[in-house]
């Protein structure tokens, strides 16, 4: 009987270890664990998220659009390896790196659990973590954590979803909907917040139909190059990921760097162009998924025609809103490309995945992106009426 108490008494400490977070970040060569504390990313305690030891955040020049929600990237590798640099497509990553992206929203002033809050507040800069110590959780609704895992066989994307409690994140293979309402200054916008499922992260970060090779997105050199604050203060992102040993081969000059969307002081074609480059191009560049489009959004591209200057659709169907062109010069209202980005129409709208609902600013500034352009599209757009 004594025997068996101990038995039973020693299986269950070692059930409760198991189930406790590791004490440093953990890479899983081949598993999936169910829980993404299992990783060893991040603690929570005293009403915060932190990232473990080694750790690095970030952020890009222009981020992607996903419904308002705030992110908070981090970027890990073993000690004794190191990343690539590459001028146009992602840095080689090493084998083992872990990257993370946080999708949160700021919940009202007095919700007695922002974690269960429905009502969620679109981003503000008062609202605003860089999460280099990570984020403080009294007015945070975390969503879901995506990771990208480079293993032997290449990248695989895993997205979890945050539990009701906030201790914890589920691995949702096939993805998942959650209702959420977003607070405009007062005015109410309920939506579906979509978590991708395992095939639909293939559809953005296969960004060559050649390899079929899934490739983190936002870490290339131009959307890197910038400040930001972290280890050694605020300072070039690229040199902070020399410093730490996360990078190697970086040149002295000529880094790509695309524009910050929102910076006024720079011209509105360099915006509207790091816009389109980091929401688009990931299909529309000359090997995505929408090559045979003819419209490439990339920041390498330089053709008007292949921007969509006075182009014609390619088998667009309904999503043209009888639109005769890509773009129009001077006439954002008869071009389709801000015409399918302010859709929420899941037939017309683009890009097809990771958004419910409009983005304004981002519609607002294609829009003054296509009325800043000179010249008159000549053909005719089937009408018999030509689009000037």
């Amino acid at each position: 009987m004594i025997v068996r108490l101990v038995v039973s008494f020693c299986a269950a400490l070692l059930l409760a270890a198991c189930g406790h977070a590791p004490q440093a970040v953990t890479f899983h060569a081949d598993d999936n664990p169910e829980k993404l504390s299992a990783w060893g990313l991040f603690t929570i305690a005293a009403g915060r998220i932190a990232p473990h030891q080694g750790m690095v955040t970030y952020e890009l020049q222009t981020p992607l659009f996903s419904d308002y929600a705030q992110k908070w990237r981090t970027i890990w590798m073993p000690k004794g390896v190191h990343a690539a640099y590459r001028p146009d497509t992602a840095f080689d990553f090493p084998v083992g790196t872990i990257v993370t992206k946080t999708f949160y929203y700021t919940a009202p002033a007095g919700a007695t659990d922002p974690q269960t809050s429905d009502t969620v507040v679109k981003m503000t800069p008062a609202t605003y973590q860089t999460g280099v110590a990570g984020l403080d959780l009294r007015h945070v609704r975390l969503i879901e954590t995506r990771l990208l895992v480079r293993r032997a066989t290449g990248w695989v994307a895993l997205p979890y979803i945050w539990d009701n409690d906030g201790r914890d994140a589920t691995l949702a293979r096939t993805g998942a909907d959650i209702a959420l309402t977003l607070d405009e200054g007062g005015k109410k916008v309920s939506f579906d917040y979509s978590v991708p499922n395992q095939n639909q992260c293939a559809g953005c970060h296969v960004q060559d139909f050649r390899t079929r090779a899934i490739e983190p997105i936002g870490l290339k050199a131009r959307h890197l190059n910038r400040d930001f604050p972290g280890e050694g203060g605020e300072i070039n992102q690229l040199k902070r990921l020399v410093a730490t040993g996360y990078l190697t081969g970086v040149p002295a000059g000529a880094v790509p760097r695309n524009a910050n969307w929102q910076d006024l002081k720079i011209g509105v074609v360099a915006r509207a162009r790091a816009y389109l480059d980091i929401n688009c191009s990931h299909c529309h560049n000359p090997t995505g998924a929408a090559r045979t489009s003819g419209l490439w959004l990339d920041a390498a591209t330089i053709d008007p025609r292949l921007l969509g200057m006075c182009k014609p659709p390619v088998a667009a169907g309904r999503g043209t809103g009888d639109r005769p062109f890509d773009v129009v010069p001077g006439h954002p209202e008869r071009s389709i490309l801000p015409y399918r980005l302010a859709s929420t129409d899941p037939g017309v709208m683009m890009p097809e995945l990771g958004r419910d609902i409009e983005h304004q600013e981002g519609v607002r500034l294609i829009y003054d992106y296509i009325l800043s352009l000179k010249g008159a599209c000549t053909e005719d757009d089937g009408t018999g009426q030509a689009a000037r």
